[in-house]
């Protein structure tokens, strides 16, 4: 019995990260009647940020992790894709500038692919790197600029590398990689 019961808790999480899927997302922020579904719950938030905030930040309300911040676009927007350059560029530089002031150089930043996601509104997972994750499957860039945008809907894990950053695509819930 309490074998069971200490296994209650990651099985819950892995229903939670299976279960998310926000490809046919209808959050509308004109409907009342869609805003209330769970999954528009950061467009709610957003909808009480002030139209010319370009990126606003909220601590993640799930008790399972503490230490998380989110980074979101004011604007109601599904996919880093759908995202015009210059925010973009906008949301990655001010995550990252978060991301150093509450880590230091051991920060990391996910964002969950589609089929993985339980909030419509894009958003940006904060957190510590956790040891020994690394991969030699990323791509180098210089600058928040020069991160590439995944196109086909997948995750997107960051980090920093010797004053540049690590870039690794095509993961599914690369939020597991930051310590919750």
């Amino acid at each position: 019995m309490g074998r069971d019961v200490r296994f209650l808790p990651a099985l819950l999480l892995l229903s939670a990260i299976a279960l998310g899927d926000v490809r046919n997302c209808t959050c509308d922020p004109g409907s009342a009647e869609s805003m209330a579904k769970r999954e528009c719950g950061l467009c709610r938030e957003a909808e009480k940020e002030p139209q010319d905030t370009p990126v606003f930040f909220l601590k993640d309300i799930n008790p399972n992790k503490p230490h998380r911040w989110l980074a979101l676009p004011r604007v109601h927007v599904h996919a880093l894709a759908d995202l015009p350059p210059a925010q973009r560029l906008a949301l990655w530089t001010a995550a990252i500038a978060k991301a150093q002031e509450t880590w230091g150089d051991q920060w990391g930043l996910a964002f969950n692919a589609d089929v993985r996601r339980t909030q419509c509104h894009l958003h940006i997972h904060i957190g510590k790197l956790l040891q020994d994750v690394e991969t030699k499957d990323f791509v180098l860039v210089d600058s928040p600029a020069d991160i590439p945008v995944p196109h086909d809907g997948g995750g997107i894990w960051i980090h920093p590398a010797g004053g540049k950053l690590h870039v690794h695509l095509g993961e599914d819930a690369p939020e597991t990689l930051l310590m919750r």
